[in-house]
C-alpha cells in the first residue's frame, strides 16, 4: 500500500461537478493499493498515518498528530501511485491491485481511520475526480507499506 499525504487547511473532491467529500483542517490522503495488500496492511497504515507527528505545536515543531489535532481526513483512491515508468513514455499499471481488491481494501482503510474517532470524507472509487486543496506547509509525506515494514506479519 503507497499512500502520498498532504497536511491541508482544506481540501475536497469533485464528481460530475458535485462535491462528493470535502475537510476543513487535516490531511488529503491519496491512497494507492497493491496486489499483496491485506486488510491487515490497511490498518496498519491507518494506524500509522492518525499517529504522524505532522501537526505544529505550540512551539512551532511538528509534534502532533491527527489524533491530537482532531484533525479530518479526505481518502482519495489513487492506483497511479503504482505507475511504473521504467520502459518508454507510457507508464504501466500493471503493479496495481486488480479493481475488486482495491475497493475492499480502500474501503477496509477508510473504515480503520474512522475507528480511530476521526472524521473521514472519501472520494469515489474508480472516478474521474477533481481534487483541491490548501496545502499547509507545505507538508508531504510518502509512505509504503513495505519500506516501513507494515507488511510483515505480527509474530
Amino acid at each position: 500500500m503507497k499512500a502520498v499525504l498532504q497536511r491541508v487547511q482544506a481540501s475536497q473532491v469533485v464528481v460530475d461537478r458535485s462535491i462528493v467529500g470535502q475537510i476543513g483542517p487535516g490531511v488529503l490522503v491519496l491512497l494507492g493499493v497493491g496486489p499483496s495488500d491485506t486488510p491487515a496492511i490497511a490498518h496498519r497504515m491507518a494506524e500509522k498515518i492518525t499517529k504522524l507527528r505532522i501537526f505544529s505545536d505550540l512551539q512551532g515543531k511538528m509534534n502532533l498528530s491527527l489524533l491530537d489535532t482532531l484533525g479530518e481526513i479526505l481518502v482519495v483512491s489513487q492506483f497511479t501511485l503504482y505507475a511504473n515508468c521504467q520502459k518508454g513514455n507510457r507508464p504501466s499499471f500493471t503493479d496495481a491491485a486488480p479493481p475488486e481488491l482495491a475497493r475492499s481494501l480502500y474501503e477496509e482503510f477508510c473504515r480503520s481511520m474512522e475507528r480511530h474517532g476521526l472524521r473521514v470524507a472519501q472520494g469515489v472509487f474508480q472516478a474521474d475526480m477533481q481534487v483541491s486543496l490548501i496545502n499547509d506547509g507545505p507538508v508531504t509525506i510518502l509512505l509504503d507499506s513495505k519500506e516501513l515494514g507494515l507488511d510483515r506479519s505480527i509474530s
